[in-house]
């Protein structure tokens, strides 16, 4: 049935990439000054989960990459780090430039360095900006004449409002591209070509993926989960065909893959608190800081603790309800 595992990953990146033209013309023309050895603009990919954010940066990205060679790039989810030593030292360590460097005990500044020291241009991907402890990263990086950044976000305003004066004013007139969620039709379309590239011809009908997409409501990320579990059901009833009765019967499973999934991209202390709020079903504010400050081995501030519980609520991790000190935190139900 399946002819390459890799297209139903959620991080694969086409070699075509559809429905999203006008947004792949914005960011090639923005990186274009790259192509002749100088420092692009820097951008901002801005919509909800599952647009495809991610996707086109690294598409656009493999685009260049593919006719410069002295193009180098590095990807960091700040999900999973989030400090300003982890992001730099995630960008060194995807850039292949980490061979003689340690995370522990290395300065931020010795990453800096290497990045600076990069023969030719260098592109930081910089995904769930948003989630970033300290947004003095981003200052770093802008200052290394070398670097452009393309970053990642699900919220504009929400990021500006986070930013000082002086952030605003260095990445104000950054390009700004904007993704909506995809429609059921571009979700198929999508859908179908993940088949064709990963899938045996004749293993699932155009009337399924159309179910799926219509499930997935828009989400690629959604619609890739359930085409997967419903694929890995198949080999292990060992099914010729993915029916919708069969997506219907692994819907749950995918979602909660599609969990587990975010789970795994969380650090240290993200992951801390969700699981104090998973093993107690429903906190106080107070109660959870207490609990995560007993148990943390280097507590972070309870203002970046908070933000981290915002991140968690937005990516549907956990809920929240209330505000102030009468806020609960509460597993999703």
């Amino acid at each position: 049935m399946i002819t390459d595992a890799r297209a139903l990953q959620p991080d694969f990146v086409p070699t075509e990439l559809h429905h999203r033209e006008g947004e792949i013309d914005a960011l090639t023309t923005t990186l274009r000054p790259i192509a002749d050895g100088f420092k692009g603009d820097d951008a901002f990919i801005f919509g909800p989960s599952g647009a495809g954010k991610t996707t086109i940066a690294r598409y656009v990205v493999d685009l260049l990459q593919q006719e410069n060679l002295d193009t180098t790039t590095g990807y960091v989810n700040a999900m999973s780090n989030s400090t300003r030593a982890d992001a730099l030292y995630a960008l060194v360590r995807d850039a292949g430039l980490a061979y003689d460097l340690r995370k522990e005990g290395s300065h931020a500044s010795r990453f800096l360095s290497r990045i600076k020291d990069v023969d030719g241009q260098f592109i930081a991907i910089v995904d769930e900006v948003h989630v970033l402890e300290d947004y003095d990263t981003l200052q770093s990086l802008w200052e290394l004449p070398n670097v452009t950044l393309l970053m990642v976000c699900l919220d504009e305003e929400e990021l500006f409002a986070e930013f000082d004066q002086q952030l605003q004013s260095r990445f104000g007139s950054a390009r700004k591209v904007r993704l909506d969620r995809y429609g059921t039709d571009e979700m198929t379309s999508i859908l179908r070509g993940r088949v064709k590239a990963g899938l045996r011809p004749g293993t699932i009908d155009e009337a399924t993926l159309a179910y799926i997409a219509d499930l997935a409501a828009g989400d690629a990320r959604a619609g890739i989960a359930l085409l997967r579990s419903a694929v890995d059901r198949a080999l292990v009833d060992e099914r010729d065909e993915i029916t919708q009765a069969l997506v219907d019967e692994t819907e749950a499973d995918a979602r909660a893959d599609m969990e587990a999934h975010r789970v795994r991209e969380l650090d240290t202390d993200k992951r801390l608190l969700y699981e104090l709020v998973q093993e107690a079903g429903e906190l106080g504010a107070g109660t959870l800081h207490a609990r995560y400050e007993d148990r943390a081995q280097d507590p972070v501030a309870r203002s970046t603790r908070r933000k981290y519980l915002g991140r968690l609520s937005e990516y549907g991790l956990i809920d929240e309800r209330g505000a102030g000190r009468g806020k609960q935190y509460i597993q999703p139900t």
